[in-house]
């Protein structure tokens, strides 16, 4: 059987059936932060679909420990109507790399300094209709600067034990996905 790119085994028709053609796109709205589009698209039965499609160029996280600790941030984040707890990270400017962003979020909210950012992986929080991406990265070799957050954002540092964030995460008391991914990729490190 072949491969479907996840070492899992499955035949080509399998995954053929599976795919959608997109016969047109709309742009229905344009943001500062990202874009609606609604999509026409073809089933593999021939029949036709309806997608709606958040477009978002990303972002970056940073996962650093220092001392058995997490370096986390509490937000208060208006879309939930709560607060709450996750790793550094913002959005990708422009053509920025993500590394230069992970850097610059760590320094803007914690005034953490790292001297390596290494890659741990890419977290696609809601694939259901938002191409949204973060890059996340692991904080090595870490010094202390001034905090310095951008212009409106508010955020509340905390340095939480490693395995009680895991905990947290387990418990339902950190839901953020780039922060459970972030977590549970670094464990894999550490």
């Amino acid at each position: 059987m072949p491969n479907n790119g996840l070492g899992i085994a499955g035949s080509s028709d399998d995954l053929d059936r599976l795919y959608e053609r997109i016969l047109g796109r709309t742009r229905q709205w344009t943001g500062m932060i990202f874009s609606v589009d609604t999509l026409d698209v073809e089933l593999a039965d021939g029949s036709h679909g309806y997608r709606e499609i958040v477009n978002h160029h990303g972002g970056a996280g940073v996962v650093a420990v220092r001392d058995g600790k997490v370096c986390l941030v509490h937000q208060y984040r208006v879309a939930l109507g709560r607060m709450t707890l996750e790793i550094p990270a913002g959005k990708i400017d422009g053509d920025e790399a993500g590394a230069v962003c992970a850097a610059r979020e760590l320094s803007e909210e914690t005034g953490l300094i790292a001297e390596e950012l290494v890659p741990l992986g890419v977290c696609e929080g809601a694939v259901g209709f938002t191409d949204e991406h973060t890059e996340i990265f692991l904080a090595k070799g870490l010094s202390q600067d001034e905090e310095h957050p951008d212009e409106g954002e508010f955020v509340n540092i905390v340095w939480v034990g490693f395995d009680e964030a895991l905990a947290a995460v387990r418990e339902g008391r950190i839901r953020d996905a780039k922060t459970a991914l972030g977590l549970l990729l670094a464990r894999e490190m550490l």
